[in-house]
């Protein structure tokens, strides 16, 4: 078929899956780990932002003048002034990002450590305050946070602290996942990126167990993938599957297997993009034939890892439903595209 003015040529390779091609088949492509993928993080909760509050205590050293002392009577006919120390309404940190302290103006809060709002107060009230000595108490965290959503008890969007909260830390917070552990994915997602593992994989492995970042969703999923399923099968449908994967045989078995006295076990089609990192790319579409005629396709199938989006078509008659097919990708699936070339390996 010629491509029409605007179109892109797309070459589809059709693989025929036997005994002598097993070498190849795609390897099964492993999500990064958390602990690979995402790291550690230190620890969050001790940088001050907008809208947390803050409690500043100061202590003068006696005589204290600017904030006053307590005078301890010795009933000897003298009295000693001791340091008491004086703790300030709560400040919140405004839309400006600072503080305002008296004796001390307008401080900077915003992106600062406590330490840092410590050593700056006692800066600004040295010449004022007798030997000041400030502490600064993080009283409320309102921006240090992860959010929990999806497939959890209930949602919830929980603060951090110095301590490092971890992923399964806010997990039992939440009150755990709804689905069974065994089907339930949790994906994390920071700085605009995804990363999925299967939560049976994190509770197992404790490196993984991940301390969460400020502003990380954590979104608990159930079976978040799936392949869709057309022609002589026992179930036309798109069926999920849960993220540690499934195999060929496996997904013929969720769809009830061929059809007997209709399907030609000779005619299973699978259409997968070659490179799933760019779904939006073209180029390089294969379809894997499979011929279950062939014993040793059994094997092979159970060993063959779907992959999510993955389509199945089980024809009739292998030859000329074959034709019909990749005339259905280049009417439906591949609408901005002409179907040019079918690359036969045998």
């Amino acid at each position: 078929m010629p491509a029409a003015p605007g179109e892109t040529p797309v070459a589809i390779a059709v693989v025929n899956v036997n005994g002598d091609t097993a070498d190849e088949l795609p390897a099964p492509k492993a999500s990064p780990a958390f602990a690979d993928a995402l790291g550690e993080v230190p620890p969050v909760g001790t940088v001050v932002d907008v809208g947390d509050a803050v409690e500043v205590t100061i202590w003068e050293a006696p005589p204290a003048t600017l904030f006053g002392g307590a005078i301890t009577d010795t009933r000897i006919g003298t009295a000693i002034g001791t340091a008491r120390p004086t703790t300030l309404p709560e400040l919140l940190v405004g839309p400006e990002g600072t503080i305002s302290v008296p004796f001390a103006g307008a401080v900077p809060a915003r992106g600062r450590t406590l330490s840092e709002l410590e050593n700056d107060i006692v800066a600004r009230l040295r010449g004022r305050a007798n030997a000041p000595q400030v502490q600064v108490r993080l009283l409320r965290n309102a921006t240090a946070t992860v959010t929990l959503v999806g497939e959890f008890t209930q949602s919830a969007r929980l603060p951090l602290t110095p301590r490092g909260e971890r992923l399964l830390d806010a997990l039992a917070q939440v009150g755990g996942v709804k689905p069974p552990v065994n089907l339930t994915t949790i994906q994390v997602t920071r700085d605009g990126a995804n990363y999925r593992m299967p939560l049976a994989e994190i509770i197992e492995r404790n490196e993984n167990n991940i301390t969460l970042a400020k502003d990380d969703v954590v979104t608990a999923l159930f079976q978040p993938y799936s392949f869709t399923v057309l022609g002589a099968a026992g179930r036309n449908d798109e069926i999920r599957f849960e993220a540690f994967g499934i195999t060929l045989s496996q997904a013929l078995g969720r769809i009830g297997g061929l059809q007997d006295g209709r399907a030609n076990p000779r005619g299973v089609f699978l259409f997968r993009w070659r490179d799933r990192s760019d779904p939006a790319d073209l180029r390089d579409p294969v379809i894997y034939n499979f011929d279950f005629k062939d014993p040793a396709v059994y094997f092979l199938a159970q060993q063959f890892r779907m992959d999510d989006g993955d389509f199945i078509y089980i024809t009739n008659s292998p030859v000329a439903e074959l034709q019909r097919f990749v005339g259905i990708l280049s009417q439906t699936i591949l609408p901005a595209a002409t179907v040019t070339t079918v690359i036969q390996r045998r």
